[in-house]
């Protein structure tokens, strides 16, 4: 009986070899995945590195390079089986396995990413939010995700295993903040507010800061104004 030539686990890299692997070879695996996302959903079962560049504005040689760091993905003369790499992807990101997540701060924004619901397809899991306001306390958001007192937050973190801590509090707050977080034991956190926070080894920030981005299309729009003078 003929068989499908399946990709293979690959096997893993050595551990200074993973160290060598960068902040935007990750994003780029994200970015990789999304795309697989569509693909799969479209009913697509194979896709080359270039046909994926292709289809996506992406750039093959770079595809090819990113993944080599984890692994030989590729079948000759097939290129990539799409729900093959889609799952190999989601173990290297860690996403073959739940991800509890608080966030603290529970003004707009962050009652809006409590109740965002491409978090949960992606397998992270919002079990609380923390809040220092005496009536917040104990309300729930319209998606059903408690509100804690921030005292709390070591226990439920704990408690719930939470993975990851989204900051969504004023900038004058978030320093103490997040030396509450990596006194909970949380290893990871997601910065929504500005200017750079103080951690340990050992914990892991990546901060979004909206003002920075917004300040960027302004320069974009500014410099084709001038072109067009």
């Amino acid at each position: 009986m003929k068989t499908r030539n399946t990709v293979s686990t690959p096997s893993p890299k050595s551990k200074q070899s993973l160290e060598q692997v960068s902040e935007l070879t990750t994003n780029r695996l994200s970015i990789y995945l999304r795309c697989l996302n569509e693909l799969e959903a479209s009913g697509a079962r194979t896709i080359s590195s270039q046909a994926l560049a292709e289809q996506f504005d992406l750039n093959a040689a770079q595809i090819r390079k990113d993944l080599a760091y984890f692994g030989e993905f590729g079948v000759r003369g097939v290129g990539y089986y799409v729900r093959d790499l889609k799952r190999h992807l989601r173990q290297i990101l860690g996403l073959d396995r739940r991800l509890g997540v608080c966030i603290i701060g529970a003004g707009n924004l962050g009652l809006a990413l409590a109740d965002y619901p491409g978090f949960v397809q992606e397998g992270f899991e919002i079990l609380a939010l923390f809040d220092n306001q005496t009536s917040k306390i104990g309300q729930r958001s319209r998606g059903g995700t408690p509100i804690y007192d921030i005292l709390d937050l070591r226990k439920h973190a704990r408690r719930d295993n939470i993975s990851i801590a989204v900051l969504a509090v004023p900038t004058s707050a978030a320093q103490l903040v997040v030396d509450l977080v990596v006194d909970a034991g949380i290893k990871a956190v997601l910065n929504f507010s500005p200017g750079a926070l103080k951690v340990p080894d050992g914990v892991k920030v990546k901060s979004v800061d909206l003002t920075v981005s917004l300040e960027s299309l302004s320069f974009y729009l500014a410099r084709g104004e001038i072109v067009r003078a």
